[in-house]
């Protein structure tokens, strides 16, 4: 069976015979191709690639596919093409992915990071990084830089917290561009991304409170607006309010909070969301535990509320010196264990399917819109 790539390259292959091209001519684009045979343009890059590799076209980052000036003996050409000249083996690679990551700390991205390039080498693909540092101007360079280089196939993107898309990222995304998301997602478009089930860990992290006696928790965050993760973990908090009969349970929210946005954790902004906590819980003292939707942010809670640390650590309402706090991903201490009852996401496992996604949709393979990772409560005694 002749596959869809092949149908192209053997299409260009034919107008180069025919002479409707010749050398130095223009060939159409991926897009082109991609609309003319109402194929993905993972279908139609593959068929380029193949014209190149037999040594046909050359593609010049920038600019386009042409018609090299010095063509082969077309009689010995394969048609379909597989990618080479009889007389000519085929130039072999690895393939390169590109990762775009706001930033990687022990709290969280650090064994992200570890994962994709621990992947990536195991099957012989090369990695380029790409640091946003959490802006999204930056974001929106890096992955149109990535595109223009020519140098990667794909890419595995950690989008950054936002109040509207990346507009590069959508552009590629609806073009077919080979992606796949990390840690969210972006709803409503088509997309493959890896992230953790924050509906679902959120409520488990809230019911542990509410089963250990306590009535009035609170959710800290910064803006959830078009951030897919603290969207879900304030719904996985509200849900798990949702089912429960007593009326004297109360939800609470605190989701104004700046410091933890990208470029903004200066001592000036934890000293302005700190202010903003304490007020908040001197308006809601009867709130015994908070749910802090980031690591830093239950820091900054603790440094509000001045808990001691043994107090943070014990997570039921018998201890009334200080409210309870509770987060995502609190990184173990050796020494002094971990501070937090928390969830513990699984980025190796996130990291080692994004890769695999990834090669599957460079092979031309369908592949999910949404793969799930598991999750684990643990509490601050369990390190």
């Amino acid at each position: 069976m002749t596959l869809l790539y092949e149908q192209i390259s053997a299409h260009v292959l034919e107008e180069i015979r025919s002479g409707v091209l010749g050398p130095g001519d223009r060939v159409a684009s991926e897009m082109e191709l991609a609309a003319q045979f109402e194929v993905s343009r993972i279908t139609s890059k593959r068929a380029l690639e193949v014209l190149r590799e037999a040594g046909l076209i050359e593609r010049i980052r920038g600019k386009g596919s042409f018609v090299v000036q010095d063509l082969p003996d077309l009689e010995g050409v394969t048609t379909p093409l597989r990618g080479r000249i009889r007389s000519r083996p085929a130039r072999k690679r690895p393939g390169t992915i590109g990762l775009v990551v706001p930033d990687v700390s022990e709290a969280y991205g650090l064994e992200l990071l570890r994962a994709i390039e621990e992947r990536c080498a195991d099957h012989g693909v090369h990695l380029l990084v790409r640091r946003t540092r959490g802006r999204q101007p930056d974001e929106e360079k890096a992955v149109d830089a990535f595109v223009a280089s020519g140098e990667v196939d794909g890419m595995i993107v950690f989008p950054v917290h936002g109040d509207y898309y990346n507009a590069s990222l959508l552009r590629q995304v609806l073009d077919g561009y080979p992606i796949v998301l990390v840690d969210r997602h972006l709803s409503g478009i088509p997309v493959a991304a890896v992230h953790t089930d924050n509906v679902a860990a959120a409520r488990a992290l809230t019911e542990r409170l509410l089963e250990r006696g306590h009535q009035e928790i609170a959710f800290v965050s910064p803006p959830p607006l078009n951030t897919s993760s603290i969207e879900e973990r304030l719904k996985g908090f509200r849900a798990a309010f949702g089912e429960r009969s007593p009326s004297d349970l109360r939800a609470h929210q605190l989701t104004t909070l700046r410091a933890t946005l990208p470029g903004s954790f200066t001592p000036e902004s934890v000293d302005a969301d700190v202010a903003t906590i304490r007020a908040f819980h001197a308006e809601s003292p009867e709130v015994t535990a908070y749910v802090a939707c980031e690591y830093n942010l239950a820091r900054m809670l603790d440094r509000a509320l001045a808990s001691p640390g043994s107090a943070s650590r014990t997570a039921s309402a018998g201890s009334r010196s200080a409210p309870v706090i509770a987060c995502f991903d609190s990184p173990g201490d050796p020494i002094s264990g971990t501070p937090y009852l928390h969830v513990r996401q699984d980025q190796e496992e996130m990291g080692r399917q994004a890769v695999d996604l990834l090669l599957a949709r460079l092979r031309g393979e369908t592949v999910p819109n949404l793969s799930l990772v598991p999750f684990q409560l643990v509490d601050a005694d369990d390190n």
